[in-house]
C-alpha cells in the first residue's frame, strides 16, 4: 500500500469513528463509608459528611460515589466489612463511628487512605503517632469529647452542688471506655462523690442501668463518649425523664430537644470536617500530610424547660456562660 493511500485510509477511519481517538472519561472515585452503627440511626452525620464532600467540589452521583458498610453495633463485623471495601478498590475509606472502626480499617490495609472520626485522642489507641504528622495512610477528625468527662462533672457539680452520687454510662465494647471510666471515677473522688459506673452495650442493659440508678439514688447521670450511646439517645432521654435524673449529654445532637444539658462539640460538624478531609485526599493530598483535625470549640447548651420540670434553680452566672438556652 502506498503512503498516500495509507494516510487516506486513516482519515476515513477517523471520520467514521470520531470518538475513537478521544480520551476515555476518568472513572468516578468511590469512597467507602464504614460505620459501627446502622444506616437508620446515622442519617444526620451522613448528610453532614456529604456536605463536607460538596464543599470540596464532590457531589455524589456526579463525580464521586459512596459505598456504605454498616456494622449494626457489632464490632466483630468490622474486619470483614473493611475487607469488602478493599476488594471494591475504593479510593478512600471513611472509618466512622468511633475508634474501633478506624483501628479495624488500619489493621486491614496500609495502602488505601483512611479518614477516621474519633471522639477521643487517637494517639491513645495507636491510630496515629502524632496529631500534626499522622504518617502512613491514615488521618482523621477528633473532637476529644471522651476526655471531657471530668469537665462535664465539674459543670454538673456547679449546677447541683448538693449531689452525692454520680452515675456514668459507658459501653465496654468501645476501646475508649478503658480510660473514660477510671478518669471519671478519679474526678468523682476529687469532689468527694460516690461513683456508680454502669456498663451498657444494648437496650436491655440500659433499662437495667436505670433501675440500678433508682435503687442507688443517683443524683446525676453523665454519658461516656460513645456512638452506641448516641444511637440510643431516645431510650436514655425517656428513662432519664421518667425517673427525673438530671443528665449531662455529650452534645446538642445527643441531648436533642428533651435533654437537660450538654457540653461538647457538634457531631454533625465533625462529620462535615471528615467529608472535607476526604475531599482533600481525593484531590491528591496524602493522608500523612494532613494533620488530624482537632475540635477547638465546645458548646454548653441548657434546656430551661427541662430544668424547670426537674425543679432545678440555675444561677444567672451559670446561664450567662451557656452558649445556648433552650426554652
Amino acid at each position: 500500500m502506498r503512503r498516500r493511500e495509507f494516510l487516506a485510509g486513516l482519515g476515513s477511519a477517523a471520520a467514521a469513528c470520531p470518538f475513537a481517538v478521544r480520551a476515555q472519561p476518568a472513572a468516578v472515585p468511590v469512597v467507602g463509608f464504614l460505620n459501627l452503627q446502622s444506616a437508620a440511626s446515622w442519617q444526620g452525620p451522613v448528610a453532614a459528611f456529604r456536605q463536607g464532600l460538596k464543599e470540596m467540589g464532590y457531589l455524589e452521583g456526579r463525580n464521586v460515589a459512596l459505598e456504605f458498610r454498616w456494622a449494626d453495633a457489632r464490632p466483630e463485623r468490622l474486619p470483614a466489612l473493611v475487607a469488602e471495601l478493599v476488594q471494591r478498590n475504593v479510593a478512600v475509606i471513611a472509618a466512622t463511628g468511633g475508634n474501633n472502626t478506624g483501628l479495624a480499617a488500619k489493621a486491614v490495609t496500609s495502602t488505601i487512605p483512611i479518614v477516621f472520626t474519633s471522639g477521643d485522642d487517637p494517639r491513645r489507641y495507636g491510630l496515629v503517632e502524632s496529631l500534626n504528622r499522622p504518617g502512613s495512610n491514615i488521618t482523621g477528625v477528633s473532637w476529644f469529647s471522651g476526655e471531657l468527662g471530668p469537665k462535664r462533672l465539674e459543670i454538673m457539680r456547679e449546677l447541683m452542688p448538693a449531689a452525692k452520687t454520680i452515675a456514668f454510662l459507658a459501653n465496654p465494647t468501645n476501646a475508649e471506655a478503658a480510660h473514660q471510666i477510671p478518669d471519671m471515677e478519679k474526678a468523682a473522688r476529687g469532689f468527694g462523690m460516690q461513683f456508680l459506673g454502669l456498663p451498657v452495650s444494648n437496650a436491655n442493659e440500659i433499662d437495667a442501668a436505670f433501675a440500678t440508678m433508682v435503687q442507688r439514688r443517683a443524683d446525676i447521670l453523665i454519658m461516656a463518649g460513645d456512638p452506641f450511646l448516641t444511637n440510643a439517645r431516645s431510650q436514655i432521654i425517656a428513662l432519664a425523664t421518667r425517673h427525673a435524673i438530671p443528665t449531662m449529654y455529650l452534645n446538642r445532637e445527643q441531648a436533642g430537644s428533651e435533654g437537660l444539658i450538654s457540653y461538647g462539640n457538634s457531631l454533625g460538624d465533625g462529620y462535615r470536617r471528615a467529608g472535607v478531609m476526604t475531599g482533600r485526599i481525593l484531590r491528591g493530598i496524602k493522608p500523612a500530610d494532613l494533620p488530624v483535625d482537632q475540635a477547638t470549640k465546645f458548646e454548653l447548651v441548657v434546656n430551661l424547660k427541662i430544668a424547670q420540670s426537674l425543679g432545678l434553680t440555675i444561677s444567672r452566672e451559670f446561664l450567662l456562660r451557656a452558649d445556648e438556652l433552650l426554652e
